[in-house]
């Protein structure tokens, strides 16, 4: 899994004055959890835009003072009016420990029920995997050629040993459903 790096620096005071004197600099307030105890930092409201705007799944690696700390995003709160973080939370990675994440789904290839004048649905954009740090996968792969009009892709087609999908197994990634334009051009053949 690709990684972004953050340089930050630690913070001693965590009060409401102190947070609000960060924001004003433009830095953002962060927690670092799954330690042994939580790690409070902030940094740059600008090293943050590649790792919150993107639909895509990265790890961060978070350097504090000579150290480094290897973590995903956990919870973000935002302003409500200007959508200005206020605040991060970290989740920290061992090699050791497995962890949920969710993971893109990107749809290859072209549906054989497109082709006839079918329409693609994609019901699902990101599936919920369990896995140890090394096994995440940037993206799964979900092959949609083989599907016809009228037929589902169903997450047990997506399983891999490298990870475990938390979601049940009639859970629909893709569908090609008949289009109004198919619909219409088998009831004209049928007249």
């Amino acid at each position: 899994m690709q990684s972004i790096t953050i340089k930050g620096s630690q913070r001693e005071s965590v009060g409401k004055v102190a947070t609000k004197a960060l924001r004003n600099a433009g830095k953002v307030p962060c927690v670092l959890y799954g330690g042994d105890k939580p790690v409070h930092f902030s940094a740059e409201e600008k090293a943050f835009k590649p790792l919150v705007y993107t639909p895509n799944v990265y790890t961060a690696t978070i350097e504090l003072d000579g150290q480094s700390y290897t973590a995903v995003l956990q919870d973000i709160q935002f302003h409500p009016v200007t959508d200005k973080i206020l605040h991060i939370d970290f989740y920290q990675l061992f090699e050791d420990r497995a962890i949920a994440m969710e993971i893109p789904v990107k749809l290859v290839g072209t549906s054989k029920g497109v082709m006839v004048g079918g329409a693609l649905r994609h019901n699902v954009r990101k599936l919920k995997v369990k896995a140890l740090p090394a096994n995440l996968p940037d993206f799964i792969e979900a092959d949609i050629t083989e599907l016809e009009i009228g037929n589902k892709l169903y997450v047990t087609a997506l399983a891999n040993d490298n990870y475990t999908i938390l979601h049940p197994d009639n859970t629909v990634v893709a569908q090609v459903r008949m289009s109004r334009n198919a619909a219409k051009a088998a009831a004209d053949a049928e007249a």
